[in-house]
């Protein structure tokens, strides 16, 4: 070892080799929530641990992978407002309707 290397602790690896695998963490878990993000199915969600700061190099990305999970949540709330309006109006429609006598149609005209 030379004098201008610093010791590890044992089973530490050097502080770039950290960086580098906390950099893949973080593109990796970039790449899943854009997937996710993108796709019309639900998957469930679980906070990944460890990964430490965001990188210099990939915060402009995570900032736009926010802003995109924001506008998608705000999309999902509108559906969700209608979706709730449309399902009221049905019900007031259904509560409207008397119970009627039988009717025949004829089919022999």
């Amino acid at each position: 070892m030379s004098p201008e290397t610093p010791a590890l602790a044992p089973g530490s690896a050097p502080v770039h080799e950290q960086e580098a695998a906390a950099h893949d963490a973080w593109v990796t878990t970039l790449d899943a929530l854009e997937r996710d993000l993108s796709a019309d199915a639900t998957t469930t969600w679980t906070e990944p641990t460890g990964l430490g700061p965001v990188p210099r190099d990939l915060v402009g990305r995570a900032s736009r992978l926010l802003a995109a999970q924001r506008d998608r949540a705000a999309d999902l709330e509108t559906e969700r407002r209608r979706t709730l309006e449309h399902l009221g109006a049905l019900r007031r429609v259904a509560e409207t309707d008397e119970p009627r006598g039988s009717v025949y149609l004829d089919a022999s005209a």
